[in-house]
């Protein structure tokens, strides 16, 4: 098969080719139809992921695609299917899966981290019969890529664990793929977002997307005290969409008495130990929240939400590339952003 690969952390992202995958046990094979280029396969490629052992390894981890084999031990599949792969894949009988908390397995496949991901023509996947979500015929490739890592994981953690309502405030810190999924997802239910970020277009971006208030966090002299003012005494919810000691200082200070802080971006690296104000959690009496990822059985809500036209993340798209290109644009995350989703749709 047609692949990028890496064969050490850091080192140039090739194309070429290598052994086609075969379906292990309980697993299925896909043919790749399109993959996202996410910020989380950069932090692995640069070494900050542990689970990454083992070389050449092929990253992608924001998959959808079609079943072109099936291992034994697999039910709930066969070949032909169209199909949705969340990013990490709960075994199904340990602890954290008999609660139904499959995203959070003691022994997960993840995509492009415990095994070769969808930078490739095809990609093998573990657990299929307890994770793979069915590609309604009303979305297309492209977008099921889209939702992979950062829009459903944003959607988990604004609905599930942000539990936001109508009306509520909601900062998000960092307007990236996360940031602006967050956003979109709680207009649709109704919030009030303020949106801070660093960078002028991307605010302009998130004031398209509904964002009632937006602030660039170089052009005031304290984003805490800014959120404070527009919402006369905090936000409810407040989420750290980026993953640095800044924006989840500033995610926990901003919010009212009770309020819920959600940490969805990536706490990785030199990042991953934050200074907390834990004065402010206890005075306040705060939520501190992670988010890490959705269960497939919880896909549900978040496909009808987009079926029905409540949220279009297509708007989140940025453009689609082919398989160099999408290399490239991992590679270039060391010193820049896209400014929207990128996906690989030719391999």
């Amino acid at each position: 098969m047609r692949a990028a690969y890496y064969e050490e952390f850091n080192g140039d992202i090739k194309v070429g080719h290598l052994a086609d995958p075969t379906p292990p046990v309980g697993g299925v094979v896909l043919e790749v139809k399109a993959n996202g280029v996410c910020r989380s396969d950069w932090h692995g490629w640069v070494g900050h992921d542990g689970a990454i052992t083992n070389f050449p390894h092929v990253p992608g981890h924001e998959c959808a695609g079609t079943v072109v084999a099936v291992g034994d031990g697999v039910t709930r599949w066969k070949k032909g299917d169209e199909v949705i792969v969340p990013f990490s894949c709960g075994c199904g009988h340990c602890p954290s899966c008999a609660k139904g908390n499959e995203h959070i397995c003691d022994d997960d496949f993840q995509p492009g981290f415990t095994g070769w991901g969808a930078f490739a023509q095809y990609m093998a996947v573990e657990y299929a019969d307890v994770n793979l979500v069915a590609l309604p015929e009303q979305l297309d490739h492209v977008v099921a890529a889209s939702l992979g890592c950062r829009f459903m994981t944003a959607f988990r953690g604004v609905v599930k664990r942000g539990k936001v309502g109508p009306e509520q405030w909601v900062a998000v810190h960092g307007c990236g793929g996360v940031g602006l999924s967050s956003l979109m997802i709680a207009r649709a239910l109704g919030a009030r977002v303020i949106a801070i970020d660093v960078n002028d277009q991307t605010l302009e971006q998130a004031k398209l997307l509904g964002a009632e208030h937006v602030i660039n966090a170089t052009k005031v002299d304290n984003v805490v005290e800014a959120v404070l003012s527009v919402t006369s005494g905090g936000a409810e919810v407040s989420i750290d969409a980026l993953g640095s000691p800044i924006t989840a200082y500033n995610s926990i200070a901003c919010l009212a008495k009770r309020g819920r802080h959600v940490q969805i971006g990536l706490a990785a690296g030199d990042h991953k130990d934050m200074n907390i104000p834990m004065n402010l959690v206890i005075g306040r009496e705060l939520d501190l929240l992670g988010s890490h990822g959705m269960q497939g059985h919880q896909y549900g809500q978040m496909l009808d939400m987009i079926i029905k036209g409540d949220l279009s993340p297509e708007k989140l798209i940025d453009r689609t590339v082919d398989l160099k290109e999408g290399a490239d644009v991992l590679m270039s995350m060391t010193t820049t952003s896209p400014s929207g989703v990128v996906v690989i749709d030719r391999f």
